[in-house]
């Protein structure tokens, strides 16, 4: 069933954030937790593209300018990560809005800053 196989792959993607987040702890920036979370990633053998590039469209127009998702897992997950002291509404509306211009519906917000890994899944 596709949910089951949904859970079961964030679920793995929150395992691995949750593994470098131990490991390292808050207080890093970003694209430190990005590094250790590629090698976490590869040693668990999840497929990802890291600094994906994501087309953004208008009205049935590709634009020129496009994001970078910090993670495209699976083929279907954009992983976008944050490290600060708590995440606000402003972080989710990013990624919903990343979901809505790129077209896929699945993503998680990752947050290393706080004491805790935060997440939070984001469907569109």
């Amino acid at each position: 069933m596709k949910g089951e196989e949904s859970d079961q792959e964030t679920d793995a993607l929150i395992g691995a954030a949750m593994a470098v987040h131990r490991a390292l702890g808050h207080g890093f920036l970003e694209a430190v937790y990005q590094e250790a979370l590629a090698i976490e990633l590869r040693s668990q053998d999840i497929p990802f593209v890291r600094e994906a590039p994501m087309a953004t469209t208008y009205r049935g127009h590709r634009l020129a300018t496009a994001y970078r998702a910090d993670f495209l897992c699976f083929s279907s997950i954009i992983v976008e990560l944050k490290a600060l002291a708590t995440l606000s509404g402003k972080e989710e509306a990013q990624v919903i809005n990343y979901l809505r211009a790129s077209g896929h519906d699945r993503a998680l917000l990752l947050n290393f800053g706080a004491p805790s890994l935060q997440y939070k899944r984001v469907v569109y």
